[in-house]
C-alpha cells in the first residue's frame, strides 16, 4: 500500500483532482475499521492538501481532468476502504477543497503560491512516509 501511495503522488506531480468533493461511502453498510496505521496523520494531512489542490488548481486554468480524483481515490481504496478511516481521510479532502472554495473564486498570486507550497509539502508527506513505512 505504501508503496502504491508514492507511486501516485510521485508520478502524478500532485496533479490536483477536478472540480468536486469527494463523497463518503453509504451509511447502509458500514465496512469495519482497520487498525490505524502509524502514519494516519500523515495522509489526511496529505488529503487536506490534496483537496486545497484540486479546487485551486482549476480555478487557476489546469485541465488535468479526472486523472488525480482517480487516482486519490485508489489511494482512498488501499489504504482505507471503508469505516472511520476512510471517513477521516474523505472529511479532510473536504476540508481542503472547501476552505479554499470559500477564499478564493478566481486565480490570484496568493493562489499561485498556496499551489507551489502544498506541491512541496504533499511531494515530502509522501517521500517521508515512503522513506519511514515502506517494505
Amino acid at each position: 500500500m505504501l508503496r502504491r501511495l508514492a507511486a501516485i503522488v510521485i508520478l502524478t506531480g500532485l496533479a490536483a483532482l477536478p472540480a468536486q468533493a469527494q463523497t463518503a461511502p453509504p451509511a447502509a453498510a458500514p465496512v469495519p475499521d482497520a487498525v490505524a496505521a502509524p502514519y494516519d496523520a500523515d495522509l489526511q494531512r496529505l488529503a487536506e492538501i490534496l483537496g486545497s489542490l484540486q479546487y485551486l488548481r482549476t480555478i487557476c486554468g489546469s485541465k488535468e481532468g479526472q486523472k488525480w480524483r482517480n487516482e486519490m481515490q485508489s489511494l482512498i481504496d488501499s489504504e482505507a476502504p471503508g469505516g472511520e478511516r476512510r471517513r477521516q481521510i474523505v472529511a479532510r479532502f473536504n476540508r481542503g477543497y472547501r476552505g479554499f472554495e470559500q477564499t478564493y473564486r478566481t486565480c490570484t498570486p496568493a493562489a499561485d503560491l498556496a499551489i507551489r507550497r502544498y506541491l512541496d509539502e504533499g511531494a515530502r508527506i509522501a517521500r517521508d512516509i515512503t522513506a519511514r513505512y515502506a517494505n
